[in-house]
């Protein structure tokens, strides 16, 4: 079984990396799995909760820094120091195949991902936290999450497993932080309702 699914992960990992590109993706890609390039969004939703639900908002803002760190501890230390599996760019199995968009390739373990991880994290919490109070359509944001995951597998640091594996990890965490949020603090809702 695990062989099975190896072969798999092996067999999708050569198609996203090497067979399924263009030179757009190539260029523009490894962008969209840079912190900086999100700036923008994360400084958007700083402001956005604290002004909207003034108090509650600058706690809704804790709560997703300890979203984001917790699970980043959990996928960067506690998984990858304990499952300790090789990066594609690692593999001296796909040297000659292997297309390395990006100028390096981490040391770490390859299982799982932290960048998926933590993606889906945040928008697991933020969809949990403000889909009943503000929008259904911040759900969006799990294409978001897609996306990062996906170019993670493009650019040849990771496998198709360890995205999977971190947009599972990085959604519970993002649901369970939500939960709690919401069941102790919650969002101030009035005249809040049917917002973007």
């Amino acid at each position: 079984m695990l062989k099975t699914v190896t072969t798999i992960d092996h067999w999708l990992f050569t198609k996203i990396n090497g067979v399924w590109h263009n030179s757009f993706f190539d260029a523009f890609l490894p962008f969209l799995r840079q912190s900086y390039f999100w700036i923008p969004l994360y400084f958007f939703l700083l402001v956005f909760a604290p002004l909207n639900f003034k108090k509650r908002g600058w706690l809704w803002v804790l709560f997703f820094i300890v979203t984001a760190s917790i699970t980043d501890l959990m996928s960067s230390r506690l998984i990858k120091g304990t499952v300790l599996r090789l990066r594609p760019c690692q593999n001296p199995e796909l040297a000659d195949t292997l297309r390395l968009i990006v100028n390096y390739c981490p040391g770490n373990s390859s299982f799982t991902s932290s960048h998926a991880a933590n993606h889906f994290a945040v928008a697991m919490f933020i969809y949990t936290t403000f889909k009943k109070d503000v929008s259904k359509w911040w759900g969006l944001l799990f294409v978001w999450g897609f996306v990062i995951s996906y170019t993670q597998v493009y650019v040849g640091i990771h496998y198709p497993l360890d995205v999977i594996g971190g947009a599972i990890v990085g959604s519970l965490i993002g649901y369970v932080t939500g939960k709690v949020f919401i069941k102790k603090i919650g969002l101030y809702t009035s005249g809040l309702q049917n917002t973007v």
